[in-house]
């Protein structure tokens, strides 16, 4: 039922894309592709932004209503921007669909290789799969270990974030430096 107007699939859509915004701005701290070594390409940055939003959308699809409509809006949210950036970057209108579902289709598989061992506690087969994606499978020594490190210390502390704050649009991640120190300590 919708109220006021709002179609179920809308009614979270604010908060999703004030969470995928989130999610990106945490993605693009420079120390990732500083320290760790990040392609500062379209590719590299697709992979961060990518990680970042799995780690929030498995977050949201662990918590009750309206957790599972939270997790879709940050998804929409996410191809919306890939489907805007990819027109202002200039490709061609026949083929923004195509590139689209591809990077959908990247995302999903991304996704499914992350939650595994980020379930299973697996930080070695978390950085096997970021080694392969992120850094097309030549990862400068230690990099992946610690961006592995990294998103397992953002998955626990988005665990501790409350839904009434999700579903208000406001997420925490914790800043590059206080990741890689983790890691350092680790």
């Amino acid at each position: 039922m919708a109220l006021f107007g709002l179609l179920p699939s809308r009614r979270h859509e604010r908060a999703g894309f004030a969470l995928y915004t989130a999610s990106v701005q945490a993605a693009r701290d420079p120390q990732y592709f500083e320290l760790l070594a990040v392609p500062d390409t379209l590719d590299g940055r697709f992979d961060l932004v990518g990680l970042f939003s799995a780690l929030l959308i498995r977050r949201l699809c662990l918590l009750p209503a309206p957790g599972a409509a939270l997790a879709q809006a940050v998804f929409d949210a996410m191809f919306a921007d890939m489907d805007f950036n990819l027109r202002e970057i200039g490709v061609g209108e026949m083929s923004v669909g195509r590139k689209v579902r591809a990077m959908w289709e990247a995302f999903h598989g991304r996704a499914q290789a992350y939650e595994a061992p980020l379930a299973a506690g697996d930080v070695n087969a978390l950085a096997q799969a970021l080694a392969r994606n992120v850094w097309r499978g030549a990862a400068p020594p230690g990099a992946a270990l610690a961006l592995a490190t990294a998103a397992f210390a953002q998955d626990t502390a988005l665990a501790t974030q409350p839904i009434a704050d999700l579903a208000r649009g406001q997420v925490r991640f914790l800043p590059a430096d206080v990741t890689l120190q983790h890691d350092e300590a680790a």
